[in-house]
């Protein structure tokens, strides 16, 4: 069989994460405070966020009011947060709300903004969420954890567990409950940077690492 060799074209750069955040051209970000070599990708959206340590989100990407752990992945196309409509007024229609639209009145309604603020979405360390989820407001999501790809989550995730679907249900826990605890404990994710490189090698066997840093 032959095959044809054709060079690549337009391959981005190798990146290298600093102490600032690295955003791409096209993203846009309000309001919102970043870690150490964090990254955020092409035309991600982000709003009255906290980003930690080493947590990076892929493009298109779009979140608001929420609070991601250190060391967390986030794929493409998540949508952490979304805005919602209120379903018990009279009016799904946010010209409620948002009345300057319509010139029907000077100022937007600042209540009600500030109250969805408040449905704050909360992600923990070294969490995985998959490509296409949508976390609805207010949901904690636990250490360790991983959210199937275009899973919608409703409710609370706990540490170390696989969740997917829609809504999003639990698929199997990532651990034994006694190693999951374990493991949570060591709370590696708030070591130094020279010491995760020192250690780097352990962080390939479960076993050996527990056995090291798990007292």
């Amino acid at each position: 069989m032959h095959y044809t060799h054709i060079a690549a074209h337009n391959l981005p750069d190798a990146v290298r994460l600093e102490n600032a955040p690295t955003l791409a051209a096209s993203a846009v970000v309000k309001d919102c405070r970043f870690g150490r070599y964090t990254q955020v990708g092409e035309r991600s959206r982000m709003e009255d966020c906290v980003l930690g340590d080493y947590s990076y989100l892929e493009k298109d990407c779009d979140l608001m009011s929420a609070d991601i752990g250190k060391f967390s992945n986030i794929a493409a196309s998540v949508r952490i947060n979304p805005g919602f409509h209120p379903l018990d007024w009279p009016t799904l229609h946010h010209f409620t709300y948002r009345r300057t639209y319509y010139g029907m009145d000077e100022r937007d309604d600042a209540d009600f903004f500030a109250w969805r603020r408040r449905q704050r979405v909360s992600i923990g360390h070294d969490t995985w969420i998959g490509h296409g989820v949508v976390i609805m407001p207010g949901v904690r999501i636990g250490n360790g954890a991983v959210v199937g790809s275009n899973a919608v989550v409703t409710k609370d995730v706990a540490p170390y567990t696989i969740v997917g679907g829609v809504a999003a249900k639990v698929l199997r826990q990532r651990f034994p409950r006694a190693i999951a605890q374990a493991l949570e404990a060591t709370a590696w994710w708030d070591w130094d940077h020279s010491t995760l490189s020192e250690r780097m090698a352990d962080f390939r066997d479960l076993r050996t690492f527990l056995a090291k840093y798990a007292h």
